[in-house]
């Protein structure tokens, strides 16, 4: 599952019956073999036949279910999962025998269903029926509805499911939980003018009468429930072969030149990933099913068969996509189809070990990018991810990669960034300590032993290490078991007869315990990889807090060179100056980690902050254009930082226009067709961090191009369109709040809604953010998206819309997923400054949020006090290089 932009809250938490554990096994059982589980373990199931009638104007559904199941031990009853489903009839037999009736006892708080069949049965196969109905939702969870308009403007409504982590159990009821996977059929009652789209191609279809169709479709391989799919709407469908599979894309009626990009992607993917793990692609097809509208939870998700995506993150339309969008499109598209080896063939077998899926797709999306996309230097992207996740793991409030999850809440908060992108980063660094060729056998091996079952995260270290890579199975512990950030200083550098021998020492970098961390480290096997700038690199282990290396030849030292390495480095002020004059001969790679690295020492207080700056004014003028782009952002932060002082702020655009304002001329404000991706991402980020920033002629050919739009619908249309949108929506009045609020009423396409009604929430002024919130409680921007427009208006104004979200509490979860409930108003809340916050945030929790559930909350508390703490020194520093500038 792709992780979500905003996150969201909703209803009260659902607290599941405490884990139990299975009895400890033989030494030469399994590792997936002693799970958690929050069912009784007496009985497994090995088949669901699945009959679904949806009554999408009713927002309900039929259904019956067939379950065949091995009672492991003689038992009156049996217990597995169900949330908001009716039971209406259940029976139970055995072999050929008539059925007889049982009883359902429902438990909503733990969503369970105890079974009791009225007698004992004895140890055997059975088989379940069940006669039950359930709710059709209006939010992306278990069974539910989206709402959009065609291409003509009438009202339609498609039918999609989404069942991770735990809500298969909203659509059957079923042992939801991914080791107990078993084969499916399912079978669906729709309108005969309908498509209906799963994991399996579609093996019968008859007409029913009365305008209906039964459409029955093939068994699916043995899989966990989670990976169960089901859409239904007026669709069209594009295909591709790859060898034995067909590869489609299922769009709403009209879209289908839409999603050839989409489809071009997958194509090459799946051949990449049958090569790859060496294990052909199971299935006879693989779909990509677009839906409209979106979730704060996810983007994407990755059904056996029949990959979900919104149409927002899969479709390209001329009229509004981006270079970047374009990419996006790809690395979703790489991520979920690597899932299919990585998560659907091969599944953890508990939520503990959730990165096996989302780390280990996260980094076949990059490797698979890299390989198709070289000019794109997606190398990069994996800097910034991994600073995404120190930003996070480097408070105490952070948690292993491996965690211990307990409850429906906790498994939904489980997908975070350290899941997918510390997750990432662990791996980049083991596969940098293995090679490439070991590692790739040894996940190869992997996949074959498992295929079809479950593991949990040391049978990978123990088929990786067996691949030749002696040593990684305590690093990779070190940096999965046990949370935190080591930070590498490097102590001294001394350089005899040509050679540089470093001295290393390993501590504990964070933002809100830095004298705890320095005085009682963790400790960490770490893998570092240095070199004189311009010379080989060499290679060493610290170990027990310190570590030597011997580099070939002397001048400039840069540790991490490459950027494979999961830590901080903290070098001395000699040495940073020496780095700083050797930067534009370091590799871009190398001078983004460089540059991320000196900014967050700066903000922990490890190093001054003139430091990181100097290091910023070094970038050379024909720098890459994604080291351009990072300093860019660090001028926003700046600009940012002085939002209640607007000489500082004036003087911070002015130097920002001098500095970048030249690179944008170069680029010039139009996209061309000869333009690289990288340049074009650059112009984009140029043009919204000027706008941001005020800069007079950014801001005059933004409305230059709105205005135009008046004689001329087609003036903005273009890659650049919602760039452009963007700097309006900032420096929005009322009159041009009101025509952007038009075009998103008039929108031709549910894509360009949704970009519309978001930039609704952007506006700097307090007046039109207010109308933003009040609209985003209207059913005009629609269900899905509404709760996106409380995000906007957070990025500019948190302390508002939280505010707005406390008094509205109520109406507000109703506009997002029930799986991201503890999220969604600590999210908003994410830019405050305000202390305030702290006990505004106190208190909701305490009032709707369960102990268990309040994750979220900490982490954004913590990091609002860290913020209030460190500001008034990082202003201060900040003045006097303002000042010698």
């Amino acid at each position: 599952m792709k992780i979500r932009s905003i996150l969201a809250a909703s209803a009260a938490f659902l607290v599941l019956t405490p884990i139990s554990q299975i009895q400890a096994a033989p030494a030469k059982q399994s590792a997936a073999q002693l799970v958690p589980s929050q069912l009784p373990r007496n009985a497994v199931p090995t088949h669901y036949a699945i009959t679904v009638t949806p009554d999408a104007a009713k927002l309900r559904y039929d259904g019956k279910v067939r379950i065949e199941f091995q009672l492991k031990s003689a038992s009156k009853t049996i217990t597995l999962n169900a949330a908001d489903i009716e039971f209406r009839a259940v029976s139970v037999a055995k072999g050929r025998a008539a059925a007889t009736p049982a009883n359902a006892s429902v438990n909503a708080a733990a969503q369970t269903a105890t079974i009791d069949f009225g007698r004992t049965l004895t140890e055997g196969r059975y088989t379940l029926f069940i006669d039950y109905a359930g709710k059709i939702l209006q939010q992306a969870n278990g069974i539910f509805a989206l709402d959009y308009k065609d291409p003509t403007g009438a009202e339609k409504r498609a039918i999609f499911t989404q069942f991770e982590a735990p809500d298969a159990r909203r659509f059957v009821p079923s042992w939801d939980e991914p080791s107990y996977k078993a084969t499916f059929d399912l079978k669906v009652n729709v309108p005969a003018d309908q498509m209906a789209v799963s994991n399996m191609p579609v093996a019968a279809r008859r007409d029913l009468g009365n305008g209906m169709a039964e459409v029955r479709f093939g068994t699916t391989p043995k899989m966990s429930t989670y990976l169960l799919f089901f859409g239904m709407g007026e669709f069209d469908r594009i295909t591709k072969q790859v060898g034995p599979t067909e590869v489609g894309v299922v769009v709403g009626k009209g879209n289908g030149p839409k999603g050839q990009y989409a489809l071009d992607a997958s194509a090459k993917l799946v051949g990449y990933y049958n090569e790859y793990f060496d294990t052909p692609y199971p299935l006879p097809k693989l779909d990509n099913v677009a839906g409209p509208g979106q979730s704060q939870f996810f983007s994407a998700m990755e059904n056996w068969g029949a990959i979900f995506t919104f149409e927002r993150v899969l479709l390209n339309d001329p009229k509004i996509t981006s270079a970047r969008t374009r990419q996006g499109i790809f690395a979703t598209d790489a991520h979920e189809i690597a899932h299919q080896w990585f998560g659907n063939l091969v599944t953890m077998a508990w939520w503990d070990d959730l990165w096996l899926n989302e780390g280990f797709a996260s980094w076949m999306e990059s490797k698979a990018t890299a390989h198709f996309n070289p000019e794109w230097q997606s190398n990069l992207d994996r800097v910034n991810g991994r600073e995404g996740a120190m930003g996070l793991d480097a408070y105490v409030t952070t948690h292993p990669v491996i965690q211990k999850i307990s409850t429906v809440e906790q498994t939904s908060q489980a997908f975070d960034t350290i899941t997918y992108q510390k997750g990432e980063a662990v791996i980049t660094m083991l596969e940098a300590f293995a090679g490439e060729d070991i590692w790739r056998n040894g996940l190869r091996a992997y996949m074959k032993k498992h295929a079809y079952g479950n593991t949990r995260t040391d049978d990978l270290w123990t088929a990786v290490e067996a691949a030749g890579a002696k040593g990684l199975v305590k690093i990779a512990h070190d940096f999965t078991r046990q949370p935190g950030v080591p930070l590498i200083s490097v102590d001294s550098a001394q350089c005899v007869n040509g050679m540089t021998q470093l001295a290393l020492s390993q501590s504990e970098f964070s933002r809100d315990r830095k004298t705890a961390a320095a005085t009682k480290p963790q400790r960490w096997n770490v893998p570092v990889i240095a070199q004189i700038v311009g010379n080989a690199p060499a290679t060493t282990i610290v170990s027990g807090g310190a570590g030597n290396i011997t580099l070939p030849g002397c001048g400039a030292v840069l540790v991490n060179a490459g950027q494979s390495g999961y830590y901080r480095v903290l070098y001395t002020p000699d040495m940073m100056a020496a780095l700083k004059d050797a930067f534009p001969k370091l590799a871009p790679i190398d001078q983004l980690g460089l540059l991320n690295d000196s900014q967050s020492l700066v903000y922990g207080a490890y190093q001054p902050v003139r430091t990181a700056l100097e290091l910023v004014d070094a970038e050379p003028a024909a720098a890459n254009q994604r080291v351009t782009e990072d300093n860019v952002a660090t001028f926003a932060y700046l600009y940012g930082l002085y939002d209640k002082d607007a000489a500082r702020q004036a003087k911070l655009a002015a130097m920002a226009t001098q500095r970048f304002g030249p690179v944008l001329d170069r680029l010039g404000m139009k996209q061309n067709v000869s333009d690289s991706t990288l340049d074009a991402n650059l112009r984009s980020a140029l043009i919204s961090t000027l706008g941001y920033m005020g800069d007079a002629n950014v801001v005059a050919e933004a409305s230059r191009l709105f205005n135009a739009l008046d004689t001329d619908p087609e003036a903005l249309d273009g890659p650049l369109r919602t760039t452009w949108l963007g700097v309006v929506a900032r420096n929005a009045d009322q009159a041009a709040w009101n025509k952007l609020r038009m075009l998103g009423q008039s929108a031709e396409s549910q894509l360009v809604k949704s970009s519309m009604y978001r930039l609704l929430g952007a506006s700097r002024d307090i007046a039109l953010a207010n109308q933003a919130l009040a609209l985003a409680l209207t059913p005009e921007p629609g269900a899905t998206l509404s709760a996106a427009m409380i995000g906007s208006v957070a990025g500019e104004h948190p302390d508002l819309a939280v505010d707005f979200a406390l008094a509205n509490r109520a109406a507000v979860e109703t506009l997002v997923d029930v799986s991201s409930t503890s999220e969604f108003i600590p999210g908003l809340a994410n830019g405050s400054s305000d202390p305030a916050m702290v006990a505004k945030l106190t208190t909701y929790a305490e009032a709707h949020l369960k102990p268990e559930s309040r994750k979220p909350v900490e982490q954004t508390i913590v990091a609002i006090q860290t913020r209030i703490t460190s500001q008034p020194r990082i202003r201060s520093e900040v003045n006097s290089w303002l000042h010698a500038k």
